[in-house]
């Protein structure tokens, strides 16, 4: 059997459906599940990563450290992992603590034409002796010529292995073949992906990657994530058991933690809405679904019309201020 590595962010990714308000205990609870489970790797944190939580992105309830501390608790084989944006985190402030915390594996992410300012971050984290991979965002944006560039660059820097995020739920099962085939042919690390379900395709899209060549796959209990949410991990473990992968997961604990996380963590499940499709189109970030449709409805406006607006200035996480701005011009031009 083929074994595919799972990481899963519930506790991360997860975070931005509920404006990064996880409590402690929906991570013990969590972790606790999960490790049972025997899930490879647990990502925790901020929606962002470390270092994120600021009034622009969402301020979390519990600081980095504590969220860390906890779920290092409650992990017992588990790997704790955590999201990295440098420029939201900082070595100094974060990663070394981070590292400092316990946390196994770290992933370095940045936008998907701007790997450079992964450098730093990937030399520190190897340099203390931790597992580390390289995270490109927003791949829908580049071609895969890019993507490959990009990727090359973060294996030189010491990456242990590539994450393609489809940031905006953008992807057709054609396109992920396309650009981690060209990535698993170029590369002489692990190809992974990171699937969002705004058009309905998240457990396609990771099949999609693994018959490419991809070995690496995120999934969320019940797709619980930013928009339209992630590749529902309990799904994607049911589905990769029935054509004959190896995850190391247990099925039975799998879908018990996703039921915990419905009952514990999640306001309600996430679906496909009408915004989820647009977002999906405009290839915007999952993640301003929230800010988009609050907007929306100060300003009068439709948030379809925010959305393919975003879509087309190329808006990206971390300028959720342009938001604002665009509903501004849409509601002037309506007179409203």
């Amino acid at each position: 059997m083929r074994k595919v590595i799972i990481n899963d962010p519930t506790l991360r990714d997860g975070s931005h459906a509920i404006r990064h308000q996880l409590t402690a205990e929906q991570i013990a609870l969590y972790c606790s599940a999960a490790d049972k489970a025997g899930v490879p790797i647990v990502e925790v944190g901020h929606g962002n990563g470390a270092g994120a939580s600021s009034l622009q992105l969402g301020e979390s309830l519990l600081s980095d450290e504590v969220m860390l501390s906890i779920a290092r608790n409650h992990l017992k084989t588990s790997k704790l992992g955590i999201h990295i944006i440098p420029g939201f985190a900082t070595i100094e402030r974060d990663l070394s603590k981070a590292i400092d915390l316990g946390v196994d594996v770290i992933r370095v992410a940045s936008h998907c034409t701007e790997a450079d300012i992964t450098e730093r971050h990937i030399g520190y984290a190897r340099r203390r002796g931790k597992e580390v991979y390289g995270v490109l965002m927003m791949t829908h944006m580049a071609s895969k010529e890019v993507l490959a560039e990009e990727a090359l660059k973060m294996e030189s820097y010491g990456a242990e292995g590539i994450m393609l995020m489809d940031s905006a739920g953008a992807y057709l099962p054609s396109d992920v073949s396309e650009k981690i085939g060209v990535l698993v042919n170029k590369l002489n690390i692990p190809v992974g992906f990171h699937a969002h379900n705004n058009l309905g395709l998240s457990i396609a899209n990771s099949l999609a990657a693994l018959e490419a060549g991809a070995i690496m796959l995120d999934g969320c209990a019940r797709g619980f994530g930013a928009g339209a949410g992630n590749a529902p991990i309990e799904v994607l473990v049911a589905v990769l058991q029935k054509i004959g992968y190896d995850t190391g997961i247990d099925l039975y604990s799998i879908l018990d933690a996703a039921d915990l996380a419905e009952k514990k963590i999640l306001k309600e499940i996430p679906s496909i809405q009408s915004t989820s499709v647009v977002s999906g189109l405009a290839g915007v970030f999952s993640g301003f679904s929230i800010h988009v449709n609050r907007v929306a409805q100060s300003y009068a406006v439709d948030p379809r019309d925010i959305f393919f607006e975003l879509g087309r200035r190329q808006v990206v996480a971390g300028q959720e201020d342009i938001i604002i701005e665009v509903a501004s011009e849409l509601a002037a031009k309506r007179g409203v």
